[in-house]
């Protein structure tokens, strides 16, 4: 657990970082990928050639005996919440970083590229229940107790339930909302390392049969929620998520359920195994943002995230 002054300084060093990648990379990005709530009135000019006779003010067209129309401007003010899985399975890393260092960093990018466009700013942190909830505020000095928040918490449980956060935003969000959704979407869906392992039983490996549902629950929430929110899930993975190295016979635990098995990792097909499990799970959330009308994003700890919401960002712009 950090100490109260390591939390400043990583505070501190986040905002630092945050804001030079709002500043030189995000600058007006943000901002285009994005729609605001609606259109509102702004003023009436004379009629002009090519205006939408739509928008005529009859009423001010008829006091001055000329064609006046009406002008409208995007109400720009948007509502960001910040979905953050914090189970134990964040707290994996091999390469570069953990899954939650990465999260965290991500989500200070993107608290500090809405307060640049005056945007509120919200959080909910999830295990396999709502662990705390942070209501939507604008503002440096709320980004930057999200970002304390983010470094500090210590979640009460440690499994995951995608579909309870999800239906938790569904109810506290009344108004329409960017969401970001961030998570390595490991859902009660069973070790991939224990079905791997079934790979290993001719090889001195116990064999391990775990439970499984055949969909993600969150799969239905989430169609709720795409109806009402702009939700955009950030998948967060390791190197050794989707590949396990030949290291021979090792004891795994599931940090989640603190269930242990051993998997035979010199096994060409405990590792093939791994691997398409890996394939398999991702192809299937994939499949469920397509079905709810929501984009999904890859970062992998060892990556450069930057480029990735960069990416992203450029190709939702708006025309003009």
């Amino acid at each position: 657990m950090l100490t109260t002054a390591e939390i400043l300084k990583k505070v501190r060093e986040l905002e630092i970082k945050s804001k030079r990648l709002t500043r030189h990379l995000f600058t007006g990005e943000y901002h285009s990928a994005f729609k605001g709530r609606g259109m509102s009135f702004r003023e009436v000019r004379e009629y002009a050639a090519g205006d939408d006779i739509r928008f005529i003010d009859w009423n001010v067209s008829a006091r001055f005996n000329h064609p006046f129309s009406k002008l409208f401007e995007e109400e720009r003010e948007l509502t960001v919440i910040l979905l953050v899985d914090v189970s134990a399975s964040s707290l994996f890393g091999t390469v570069h970083a953990r899954k939650k260092d990465l999260i965290t960093e991500v989500c200070a990018v993107l608290a500090f590229s809405a307060i640049n466009n005056n945007d509120k700013v919200g959080v909910i942190f999830f295990s396999d229940k709502v662990e705390a909830y942070v209501a939507p505020k604008k503002g440096r000095e709320h980004v930057l107790y999200i970002v304390r928040q983010l470094l500090s918490i210590e979640p009460k449980r440690k499994g995951t339930n995608l579909s309870e956060a999800i239906r938790f935003l569904t109810r506290s969000a009344r108004q329409n909302a960017i969401v970001f959704l961030l998570s390595d979407f490991l859902d009660g869906s069973g070790s991939p390392a224990a079905e791997a392992g079934q790979g290993a039983q001719g090889r001195g490996a116990p064999p391990v049969r775990r439970e499984r549902s055949r969909e993600p629950a969150f799969e239905e929430a989430l169609k709720v929620a795409g109806k009402k929110h702009d939700v955009i899930g950030i998948k967060v993975y390791d190197k050794m998520d989707m590949q396990l190295p030949a290291i021979g016979m090792i004891e795994a635990e599931d940090a989640e359920t603190g269930g242990r098995y051993w998997v035979d990792t010199s096994d060409y097909l405990v590792r093939s195994n791994y691997q398409q499990y890996f394939f398999n799970q991702t192809e299937q959330c994939k499949t469920i943002f397509q079905k709810a009308g929501c984009d999904l994003l890859h970062l992998r700890t060892d990556e450069d995230y930057v480029k990735i919401l960069q990416r992203f960002f450029v190709g939702r712009r708006r025309p003009g």
